[in-house]
């Protein structure tokens, strides 16, 4: 995706659907529209790449790649923000977004993904069954809505 003005409003009601919906994506409920704005615009840099899935013309789940820019750091890249629209869950989407990913990753030079995920959400099943490795686990990562503090799982994957 290139342009996010062009699909601003519906990936900001995207993203406030997951959120209200308990995505641990970095956001609580309520979202403000604003603020779901402001994230997607912090997107339109050279170091995230974001790919969207349409379905029926409907914008139903996005990725994004974030290249790791350290001079250390330039054959690996951060896999973020796959979420997919409630009403098109269990379609193979996030998987198809994951697998378009992977091959734009490894046509950014990269051959290491990392990414987290809450412990106990169904996106583990996900990652694990695409080859990624827990590389481990860390206590008390995440604030959820209610205040409790989550576990994240630290997965990679060389491609």
């Amino acid at each position: 995706m290139h342009n996010v003005d062009e699909h601003l409003e519906e990936l900001s009601k995207l993203l406030i659907k997951v959120v209200d919906d308990g995505a641990s994506i970095g956001f609580l409920p309520p979202l403000k529209i604003a603020d779901a704005d402001a994230f997607w615009k912090s997107c339109e840099t050279p170091e995230i790449i974001f790919l969207a899935a349409k379905v029926d013309g409907k914008i139903a789940g996005t990725v994004q790649l974030h290249l790791c820019t350290k001079p250390n750091g330039t054959h690996r890249a951060e896999v973020a923000k796959l979420m997919t629209h409630p009403d098109y869950r269990k379609k193979g989407i996030a998987r198809q977004l994951m697998h378009e990913i992977e091959k734009r990753a490894h046509l950014e030079g990269r051959s290491l993904l990392v990414l987290d995920t809450r412990e106990g959400d169904p996106s583990n099943l996900l990652y694990q069954s695409m080859g990624y490795l827990e590389a481990g686990r860390i206590p008390n990562f995440a604030r959820s809505e209610t205040g409790e503090l989550d576990t994240t799982v630290l997965y990679y994957k060389n491609i």
